[in-house]
């Protein structure tokens, strides 16, 4: 795969997709989405892969989008920021948000605007003690795109999302997880390693289950208790059947780790 903004491996089960434009911390372009898509293609497709991370190359996760660009105008030449939303971060967001493979934003330095929220879809975040999330929107007299102003409620609360939002303070990685918005820091030196760690141990674990476990979770923001209840019903039925469940069984009794198949 010709990639010239990420770099892309696949191997042990985990897609590994660094953002590689370091020199512009990351900045996201239309090239970088177009290699996202493509990446990300791959990555679905190929039943080796269970699990997908996302990181940076460099000092940043990502600055956001690449400001530097030529701004998008509509046909009157005004600046119309729109189709960039409605073309590359909203199917993105969306994609990443809804994939059915386990995903991870390990953030080894800061992840501001869009590329906050871009991480925020992912399931798990991680991230190094001097990474920072920042909705830096305000300062450009904008507002929290990608998906900002749906996720960051939902996890902190509308007060404290709005806070962040209005004055654009950055929250250190120690804070954003006591937030819930990073699940674990770990000190920079030890965190690719403690990234990838994580990364094998899901892709060695109930892919069948994990998906399962998703399509619960997002369900559940919708639906009422009986509704939920019925669906925790039927996707535990369906994870009973599994050989995955079975050999978790066996391995319990046997006082083993379980070797899981991911069916």
């Amino acid at each position: 795969m010709d990639l010239s903004t990420l770099h892309y491996r696949a191997a042990d089960g985990v897609a590994a997709v660094t953002l590689a434009r370091p020199d512009k911390m990351n900045a996201v372009n239309a090239v970088m989405h177009a290699e996202l898509r493509s990446v990300l293609d791959a990555a679905e497709a190929d039943p080796a892969v269970r699990v997908i991370m996302l990181t940076g190359e460099g000092r940043a996760f990502s600055s956001g989008q690449d400001l530097t660009e030529d701004l998008p105008r509509a046909t009157d030449g005004s600046v119309d920021l729109g189709p960039a939303l409605d073309n590359d971060y909203n199917p993105l967001v969306e994609r990443l948000y809804r994939c059915p493979k386990p995903t991870i934003a390990a953030l080894n330095g800061p992840a501001v605007g869009a590329s906050a929220n871009i991480a925020l879809a992912c399931d798990i975040v991680i991230a190094a003690r001097s990474a920072y999330i920042q909705e830096a929107f305000a300062r450009i007299a904008l507002i929290p795109d990608a998906g900002g102003t749906w996720f960051l409620p939902r996890i902190v609360g509308a007060k404290r999302a709005l806070a962040l939002m209005l004055t654009a303070d950055p929250v250190s990685a120690d804070d954003a997880r006591q937030m819930g918005l990073v699940y674990k820091v770990f000190e920079d030196a030890d965190f690719p390693a403690a990234a990838a760690d994580l990364a094998r141990q899901l892709a060695n674990g109930p892919a069948a289950a994990f998906r399962m476990i998703k399509e619960a979770l997002r369900a559940s923001g919708a639906n009422d208790l009986a509704s939920q209840l019925r669906l925790e019903c039927e996707l535990q039925r369906r994870a009973g059947a599994t050989r995955d469940f079975a050999e978790g069984v066996r391995a319990f009794r046997e006082k083993r780790a379980p070797r899981f198949e991911g069916c």
